[in-house]
């Protein structure tokens, strides 16, 4: 079957996720808190791909190609309001890295983001948040010599390498530490528990 027009539909949420995303680099509102625009847009995002999941299966890079692959795999990544949407897809991801039709990379972001959500250490080191002392840094993993095991199995950089080039890239873009550390996390776990992830 041909999936032409439904892979360019999918990289097309991509797109969008994107431009909402610049606007608030260049406004400089992208570290302060869940904006309501991109909240809306990951939802509707999260929905559309939802339903050409339910029609075509996982957008394999098979079916869609590599682009809109990894277009999914960032809607999919950013549907942080859908608890039930992002597992779901991950266990399809699973399946289509396990017959090498998706990156495992894409595996080792989505499994990393869905434990940092539920509260649980991550396998892979790939999500980052401010600490207390104002420093961007993995959130809590497991152990760092098995990170950069994993990390390395599927061709990612250590998470030495990985925390510099964070950082760098959050300096380049002005983002900044929450002004109340305590008042941020309390939030962040409010909002955890009201959506899903955490009781």
């Amino acid at each position: 079957m041909d999936y032409t027009i439904i892979a360019q539909k999918i990289i097309d949420l991509k797109n969008r996720d994107l431009v909402v995303r610049e606007k608030l680099v260049k406004s400089g509102q992208l570290g302060d808190g869940y904006n309501e625009e991109m909240k809306e847009l990951h939802n509707r995002n999260a929905e559309l791909l939802n339903d050409i999941i339910d029609e075509i299966g996982y957008p394999t890079i098979k079916k869609v190609g590599k682009e809109a692959n990894e277009a999914a795999w960032l809607v999919i990544q950013h549907s942080i309001v859908k608890p039930a949407f992002m597992k779901k897809s991950a266990a399809l991801l699973e399946i289509a890295v396990n017959e090498n039709n998706a990156d495992p990379k894409s595996l080792a972001y989505l499994i990393d983001r869905i434990a940092v959500l539920e509260g649980k250490p991550q396998l892979y080191g790939t999500q980052f948040d401010w600490d207390e002392t104002g420093n961007l840094n993995p959130n809590l993993f497991d152990d760092l010599v098995k990170v950069n095991e994993r990390r390395k199995s599927i061709g990612l950089n250590t998470l030495e390498e990985q925390t510099e080039m964070i950082r760098r890239r959050a300096k380049n873009e002005n983002q900044s530490p929450p002004a109340d550390f305590g008042k941020r996390k309390q939030e962040i776990e409010e909002w955890k528990k009201n959506v899903g992830w955490t009781k």
